[in-house]
C-alpha cells in the first residue's frame, strides 16, 4: 500500500456522451472525456470550444456604463482634456495601463498613466494621488484593474472637481463608489453575458468601444494579464488568450521582444507557460521591489535600445525578487512550524517587520504548498503601527467573504475567494488570527486538509497515443478552469523501475496492461522508489506528453503521484545478518517481528526495542494487531499457523520478507522411506552401531550428512525401533510397525522443509500469492 500524496477527485465520465462526441466531432476517446468533464455537455459547445478562433466577442456596449464612459472619454479629447490613467503595479495592471493607454493615444488622446507605489502608497486609490493629478491639471480619470472599493476617494475626485470612471474586476463590495460611472462585469445588475473577465479584460472592452472595432492589436498585451491574473480561461478570456498568443508570437513591439531574449524564449515558441512562468513574473517583479513604472515603459516603448536597457533591468529584478522570496519564505515556515503549527491552526496568519510587502503574496502562496492552510503573511510598520499583507487561501474557504466578516478590524481589503490583500493594525493581528481559525474550523474538515489534485479522467494505456496527445493541444490555452488536463491510469503492472538524474533524485518506470506499455517520469519522486514493489498493481496520475528522442517520438506520462491500493510486498531474502537490516533498510516506520529468541542480539533488542516484537507462540501471534502496519518477518516461523494467526487481526500495508534461518532443513539431504530402509537393514546388520566412532565413516560411503544419520537415529528412538545409550544405537527385538509421521522429530523436518520450500526457495510473485492466501482465509 502507498497512500499518494494528494486526494484524487476523478470526474466521472459519460460513456454514452463520449461516443457521440467521438462520432460526431471526429476525436478520440480520450479528448471526447476531457471535453465533457470540463462541462461541455453538447456537441455544440465543444465544438465551438475546439474551434474558439471561430468565435467572435460580445459586445463591449452589453457593460454596463459603457455608452457613458464612451462618451465622457471621446468628449474629453475633443475639448483636449488630459486623461489620467490609474493603473495597479502587478502584471494585470500594467497591462491594463498600457492598453488603454495605446489605445487613446491612437484616438489622439493628451493621456498619461498613474501607478501607485506598493511601499510608500498602497493598493488602489489614494488620496495624496488624488490631490496631486488634480494639481497637474487632470479633469478626467480612469481606473484599470483597480478602483471598485475606492468609496473615499470617489468622493474626493468629486471634491477636486475631475471625474472618475472606474473600470475593474475585483469582487465588489457592499457599497459602490460614487463614480463618474463604473463598468465591471459583475456589478449589481449587469446583463455582461460573461463575468470573469481580467482587469485587462475590462479595460480592453473599453478599448474596443472606443475604437469602434475589435483592437485585435492590442490582444498581445491583453493576453498577458488575462493569463497572469489567474482568471478562468473560460468564454470571452479563452478567447483572448488564444488569439493573443497568436499576436504575441508575431509582435513588432521591441519591449515584449526584448523580453523574450532575457528569458531565452524563441518567439515562435510563445505559450501560455511563456507568460506564466517568465513574462508575467519579471513584469510582476518590478512592482514587487519599486515603481511599475518601467513596466508599463517596457510595453509601450518603439525604442529597440530603451527595450533592451529595460528588459536587462527588470530580468535582475526578478533574480533579486526570486532571492527576496526565497529568505522570506525560510524565515516564515521556521515562524509557522515554531509559533503556529499547522496541526493547531486552520489558517496561517504570520507577521514580521521588515519583510518586503511586494513580495509576500509569494510567500503566502508559497505557505499553501507546503502546509496546505489558507496562509495570511504580513509585513509590519512599526512607526505606523499598520500590517500589510496577502493571502492565498485553498479549495473549500473563500478568503472574501470571511475576511468580509472581519472588516471592523480590515479597514482596506479586497481580493477573490482564493486572493486577497490587505491592511490593518498591529494589534489586531492576533484577533484576526482568532477569528479566521474559529471560521476555519466551522466551515472545514481534516480531509479538506489535504491536498486535491483533480483529475480529468481515468484511461486505459491503450488510450494513450500519439494522436490523442497531439489533439489535446486543441484545448489550449490552458489555465485557471482549464488546466492543463491530468489523467488517471488504474491498476497498472509495472515493467521497470528506476532512480536517474545525476542525484538520483527522478523515478522512470514503465508500466503495462495488455501487453501495451507507456513510460513515465516522475521528477522529484526519486525517493518513491524503495516504497513501490516492482509486482504491485500501481495507478499514476499526471500530464500526457510526448517524448522525443534521435528523431523517435513516443507518449509519456509526467507522473505527479502514485498510489497502491494493496498492501505490497519487498522480498530482502538476500540479506544475511539482523545487523546488515538494521543498518541499511530499517526505518521507524517498520515494525519488525521475530520468531526465535536467538535471531537478535541483545545489544540489538535493546537499541530497537520499541519497534520489534517477539512472536513466539501462537496466542501472542493472535493479539498481535496488523492492520496498516509495515511488518518485516526478520526470520523465519516455526509454522504456517503462527503466519496465519499474525495476520488474522488486520491487513498490513507492507511486508518485508527478510527470513534469517540459522538451520537450512531445505538442501540437507531429505531421507525418503527408501533411506530409512536400507538404515533399518543396515542396522539389523551391524546393531549394535557405535555411532560416535563410526558414523563419519557411513556418512562418507553413503553420500549422507552426519545430520541425516542423526535425524534417521532420533526418529527411529522415536518410534521405538532402537535404543541409543552413550552412542550406542541398537535395534529392539520384535517392535511394532509404525509410520514414519508418527515421529515428532519427522513431522517437525517435513514441516520445517515445506516451510523454507514455501517462504525461501519460492519466487517473489509466488510468495506475494502465498500470502494473499493467508489473508484472504483469515
Amino acid at each position: 500500500m502507498l497512500k499518494s500524496k494528494k486526494r484524487w477527485r476523478v470526474q466521472q465520465t459519460n460513456h454514452e456522451l463520449v461516443e457521440k462526441f467521438v462520432t460526431n466531432l471526429e476525436i478520440t476517446p480520450l479528448i471526447a472525456s476531457l471535453l465533457i468533464n470540463r462541462g461541455l455537455t453538447t456537441i455544440e459547445s465543444a465544438e465551438q470550444f475546439l474551434n474558439i478562433d471561430r468565435q467572435t466577442f460580445h459586445d463591449p456596449f452589453l457593460l454596463d456604463g459603457m455608452d457613458k464612459a464612451v462618451k465622457r472619454i471621446k468628449q474629453a479629447i475633443e475639448q483636449n482634456e488630459k486623461i489620467m490613467i490609474y493603473g495597479d503595479y502587478d502584471a494585470d495592471g500594467v497591462s491594463s495601463t498600457s492598453v488603454l493607454l495605446s489605445a487613446l493615444t491612437l484616438l489622439g488622446a493628451e493621456a498619461d498613466f498613474y501607478i501607485p507605489n506598493r511601499f510608500t502608497e498602497g493598493y488602489g486609490p489614494n488620496e495624496a494621488a488624488f490631490r496631486l493629478i488634480s494639481e497637474q491639471g487632470y479633469t478626467l480619470v480612469v481606473t484599470v484593474d483597480t478602483g471598485i472599493s475606492a468609496v473615499n476617494e470617489a468622493s474626493l475626485a468629486k471634491e477636486l472637481n475631475f471625474d472618475l470612471i472606474i473600470t475593474d474586476h475585483h469582487e465588489p463590495g457592499p457599497q459602490l463608489p460614487e463614480a463618474y460611472t463604473i463598468i465591471h462585469p459583475k456589478k449589481p445588475g449587469s446583463t455582461y453575458p460573461f463575468k470573469d473577465l481580467a482587469g485587462v479584460g475590462v479595460a480592453f472592452k473599453l478599448a474596443h468601444a472606443l475604437l469602434g472595432e475589435v483592437p485585435e492589436h492590442l490582444l498581445e498585451l491583453a493576453v498577458i494579464g488575462t493569463i497572469a491574473d489567474l482568471v478562468p480561461l473560460q468564454g470571452e478570456n479563452r478567447l483572448i488568450a488564444s488569439k493573443g498568443l497568436q499576436y504575441l508570437r508575431r509582435t513588432n513591439r521591441p519591449g515584449i521582444q526584448a523580453l523574450l531574449r532575457v528569458c531565452g524564449i524563441k518567439q515562435d515558441d510563445v505559450h501560455e507557460d511563456t507568460i506564466g512562468f517568465a513574462i508575467a513574473p519579471r513584469i510582476n517583479a518590478v512592482g514587487r521591489l519599486q515603481s511599475a513604472d518601467p513596466a508599463v515603459h517596457l510595453l509601450m516603448t518603439t525604442n529597440e535600445i530603451e527595450a533592451q536597457q529595460l528588459a536587462a533591468e527588470i530580468d535582475e529584478l526578478n533574480k533579486e525578487r526570486q532571492q527576496l522570496v526565497n529568505e522570506i519564505t525560510e524565515e516564515a515556515v521556521s515562524i509557522v512550524e515554531t509559533l503556529y503549527p499547522p496541526e493547531d491552526n486552520g489558517v496561517l496568519v504570520i507577521a514580521k517587520e521588515g519583510w518586503n510587502s511586494g513580495v509576500i503574496g509569494i510567500v503566502a502562496s508559497r505557505l499553501v504548498d507546503r502546509f496546505y492552510r489558507p496562509a495570511i503573511v504580513l509585513s509590519i510598520d512599526p512607526e505606523k503601527r499598520l500590517a500589510k499583507g496577502s493571502a492565498r487561501s485553498i479549495d473549500g474557504f473563500d478568503l472574501f467573504a470571511n475576511l468580509s466578516t472581519c472588516r471592523d478590524i480590515l479597514p482596506h481589503f479586497g481580493g477573490h475567494p482564493m486572493a486577497a490583500g490587505m491592511t490593518l493594525k498591529t494589534e489586531d493581528v492576533d484577533r484576526l488570527r482568532a477569528r479566521l481559525n474559529t471560521l476555519a474550523y466551522e466551515q472545514l474538515t481534516e480531509e479538506d486538509f489535504i491536498p486535491i489534485t483533480n483529475v480529468d479522467t481515468v484511461c486505459k494505456v491503450e488510450d494513450i497515443t500519439l494522436s490523442a496527445i497531439q489533439q489535446l493541444r486543441r484545448l489550449a490555452p490552458f489555465g485557471m478552469s482549464n488546466a492543463k488536463p491530468k489523467v488517471m491510469v488504474e491498476d497498472v503492472n509495472i515493467s521497470s523501475i528506476r532512480k536517474i538524474g545525476a542525484d538520483q533524485t527522478h523515478l522512470k518506470l514503465t508500466f503495462e496492461d495488455e501487453g501495451m506499455t507507456i513510460d513515465g517520469v516522475g521528477f522529484g519522486l526519486g525517493h518513491l522508489y524503495d516504497d513501490i514493489s516492482p509486482i504491485s498493481k500501481i495507478s499514476l496520475v499526471g500530464e500526457l506528453t510526448i517524448n522525443e528522442w534521435n528523431n523517435i517520438r513516443k507518449p509519456q506520462l509526467m507522473i505527479e503521484d502514485v498510489g497502491i491500493g494493496d498492501w505490497q510486498l519487498f522480498d530482502y531474502r538476500s540479506v544475511r545478518s539482523a545487523d546488515r537490516f538494521f543498518k541499511s533498510m530499517f526505518t521507524s516506520d517498520m515494525t519488525v517481528i521475530y520468531f526465535s529468541e536467538h535471531t537478535l542480539t541483545e545489544r540489538e533488542k535493546q537499541l530497537y526495542h520499541d519497534r520489534i516484537v517477539y512472536i513466539g507462540s501462537v496466542e501472542a501471534a493472535s493479539h498481535f494487531e496488523a492492520e496498516g502496519k509495515q511488518l518485516v518477518l526478520l526470520d523465519l516461523p516455526s509454522s504456517m499457523e503462527l503466519v496465519s494467526k499474525l495476520l488474522n487481526n488486520g491487513v498490513p500495508s507492507r511486508i518485508y520478507t527478510v527470513f534469517l534461518s540459522k538451520e537450512d532443513h531445505y538442501f540437507h539431504t531429505v531421507p525418503t522411506r527408501d533411506h530409512f530402509k536400507w538404515y533399518y537393514a543396515f542396522l539389523m546388520k551391524n546393531s549394535p552401531f557405535d555411532l560416535n566412532r563410526y558414523k563419519e565413516d557411513l556418512a562418507i560411503r553413503r553420500g549422507w550428512s552426519k545430520d541425516t544419520i542423526d535425524f534417521m537415529s532420533q526418529v527411529f528412538f522415536e518410534l521405538e525401533f532402537v535404543t541409543i545409550k552413550n552412542g550406542l544405537i541398537s535395534l529392539m527385538k520384535n517392535g511394532a510397525k509404525r509410520d514414519l509421521i508418527e515421529s515428532a522429530t519427522y513431522r517437525r523436518k517435513q514441516e520445517q522443509i515445506q516451510l523454507e520450500k514455501s517462504f525461501l526457495y519460492t519466487s517473489y510473485v509466488q510468495l506475494k500469492q502465498l500470502f494473499d492466501q493467508v489473508i484472504d482465509n483469515r
